[in-house]
């Protein structure tokens, strides 16, 4: 998991750093109001190897992550179990071959 956050970090700080700003900005409709900003960060960080071997391995626990961010809108800490569920499962995840190209850049839209 740290991998995929250094991949975050450093390839998609820019657009990390707008949808944090947006969500703290909006606490209680932030699922709306930053909608683009979440595609933004999506699409940044999609096409590495390593993300894509976490989604694929974890996507049940991440699903279930972004249901509770949907009904709970109003109080996204009370879905911290569901993020706890999908970090322990990304942290089970046998990242070989996928973290040598983490220092290899991601190109995505500006």
């Amino acid at each position: 998991m740290q991998a995929a956050m250094n991949i975050t970090a450093k390839y998609c700080q820019k657009e990390m750093e707008e949808y944090g700003s947006c969500v703290a900005s909006n606490p209680s409709t932030w699922q709306h109001h930053c909608h683009e900003l979440k595609m933004k960060v999506a699409n940044c960080t999609s096409s590495h190897p390593v993300i894509q071997k976490i989604r694929s391995s974890c996507s049940k626990e991440f699903v279930q992550f972004e249901h509770c961010l949907r009904e709970n809108q109003a109080d996204p800490t009370s879905c911290q179990p569901h993020i706890a569920r999908f970090l322990g499962c990304a942290e089970t995840v046998d990242l070989s071959g996928a973290e040598a190209t983490i220092e290899t850049p991601v190109p995505h839209p500006t």
